[in-house]
């Protein structure tokens, strides 16, 4: 009976997944968006808006100098299927299989006589050092981390702490022509 029930969570686990995917967009890079007759305060509070649906949290917005950024959030997991700061199966692999998190930059200027807003997505992996070297059986248990059925707890030295870093993987121009797309939309419906 046990085996069917297995049988039948792959299934379905396999079925959620590929629904997934099933459903991809073409993507389409923004770079900026543009418009006229827009006020800076209000721009900013939509992008906060946006932003903030997208569970990102605001580190430091200035409407009077165009600017926002936000807090690093981690990428989502495969079980979080309410989020959306994953775009494209890459990025969602890539955040199931690393430690990544992200954080968004968003420019709002004046050009011309329109009001344009660019927005710029930084990816960063957490690099962990390696484990020292087991010289020996009598040293093995140090290979493993102490952990229970619910909480991992990884057994990390003061020297490792040390070493452990977020190291830039560069730009995610995806999620920044989403969060563009988003905000286009919200601008369109009058903010």
């Amino acid at each position: 009976m046990s085996n069917i029930k297995s049988f039948l969570f792959v299934i379905c686990a396999a079925l959620m997944f590929f629904a997934g995917c099933g459903g991809q967009q073409q993507f389409k890079e923004v770079k900026q968006i543009c418009a006229e007759g827009l006020e800076e305060t209000k721009v900013v509070q939509a992008a906060e808006n946006v932003l903030g649906e997208m569970h990102f949290a605001v580190d430091k917005a200035d409407a009077k100098e165009g600017f926002i950024r936000t807090r690093p959030l981690s990428g989502a997991q495969f079980f979080e299927f309410w989020r959306k700061d994953n775009v494209g199966a890459f990025n969602s692999a890539e955040a199931n299989l690393q430690s990544i998190r992200r954080i968004v930059e968003m420019s709002i200027s004046r050009q011309g006589g329109q009001l344009c807003v660019n927005c710029d997505v930084k990816v960063q992996r957490l690099n962990l050092p390696e484990y020292q070297q087991i010289t020996g059986s009598e040293r093995t248990y140090e290979m493993f981390s102490r952990s229970d059925a619910v909480i991992q707890k990884p057994k990390i030295s003061s020297e490792q702490k040390k070493q452990m870093d977020w190291v830039d993987l560069g730009d995610d121009p995806k999620l920044a022509a989403e969060i563009l797309n988003r905000l286009e939309k919200r601008i369109g419906k009058g903010l």
